[in-house]
């Protein structure tokens, strides 16, 4: 208020409300609990609309782990203009994981405290594919440090054996993972799977009811003809396809790992051969974050899950690796 309106108040002996200073940030007065990856996260806004969306990302997950409680506080503002933001800039000064689009879209997740607070604008919700990957889902980074491993791989089961299907981006983690699906096998996750922490049963849970793949892959899945792109500002493009409404396919949120398979897609012989374990710990480490008593407990899951078999598949026909790879897990060689 100027002082002109303040003395207009005074004159007509009101009290000035100055309970809220303008930069706070709006109140949260809706809550709901969502289960991504089997693990609770307690949400609060001031937004159903932040609800409906967040219930597209995680509401089929079910819970499957006794954890404390990750916060998710998402204040919608009503600043900013109509055009889809930028992709993030991200940032880790521990204990913070910092993500920044623009001035009113933008994540900071305490990874000691469990807690994540995120700013998104009215305007950016109307872009809900880029709202759901890039802003809603800053509780994973909890869910990443604290209470699982996070592994760039996608995982398929087949007679209740779990295949972790590792390699760099583009080697056709998510392709190979849905063919299999298609073919029978059971399906976890397309190229994020997180490892849980405890035990050494090599664990692995992911997101079973999504696949991403690169628009290239509608050459080989009619299915995914038509559906839009994942907006980014840059990095590669994507295409998501719910797996939920699809009863030809099995699904599960976790699995056991029996074999570790590396892609290889350049231009060989078709083989399936043993590979390197310092290799495929270093190709695992390389994506970790976190304080250092999260790492060493990170480290020592991955040392778990090196117990398993490893292998390199080369190929170049996905209809002839997704024979193979059953040929892996009923024979075992």
């Amino acid at each position: 208020m100027t002082i002109d309106e303040i003395e207009a108040v005074c004159d007509a002996s009101q009290v000035p409300e100055f309970s809220r200073h303008h930069l706070e940030a709006p109140d949260l007065s809706l809550k709901q609990t969502f289960y991504p990856f089997g693990f609770p996260v307690d949400v609060r806004t001031n937004s159903a609309e932040v609800l409906k969306l967040i219930g597209e990302l995680w509401g089929s997950f079910k819970k499957q782990h006794d954890a404390e409680p990750i916060r998710s506080d998402i204040h919608v503002v009503e600043e900013g203009t109509p055009e889809c933001p930028p992709e993030p800039t991200y940032r880790i000064m521990l204990p913070l994981m910092i993500s920044v689009a623009d001035a009113n879209n933008y994540s900071i997740v305490n990874l000691e405290q469990n807690r994540a607070q995120t700013s998104i604008s009215r305007a950016t919700l109307r872009h809900s594919l880029y709202a759901k990957y890039f802003l809603l889902g800053a509780p994973v980074c909890c869910i990443a440090t604290r209470l699982s491993t996070p592994v760039h791989a996608g995982c398929v089961a087949l007679d209740g054996r779990g295949v972790l299907l590792c390699g760099d981006s583009g080697a056709g983690k998510s392709t190979l993972s849905y063919a299999c699906a298609r073919s029978g096998w059971t399906y976890v996750a397309d190229d994020a799977s997180f490892l849980l922490n405890s035990g050494s049963k090599r664990m692995v849970t992911g997101n079973c009811y999504q696949v991403r793949f690169r628009p290239s892959a509608a050459g080989l899945f009619s299915e995914i003809e038509g559906l839009e792109i994942t907006p980014r500002a840059a990095g590669k493009p994507s295409i998501e396809l719910s797996t939920v409404p699809m009863s030809h396919i099995k699904l599960a949120q976790s699995a056991k790992v029996d074999f570790i398979v590396f892609l290889n897609r350049r231009p060989t012989a078709p083989q399936l051969r043993p590979y390197r374990k310092d290799v495929a710990r270093h190709f695992m480490r390389q994506v970790l974050y976190g304080p250092s008593e999260s790492l060493a407990v990170q480290y020592e899951a991955i040392e778990h899950l090196l117990t398993a078999e490893i292998f390199e598949l080369c190929y170049t026909e996905i209809n002839w690796a997704t024979k193979r790879l059953r040929m892996l897990v009923r024979e075992g060689c």
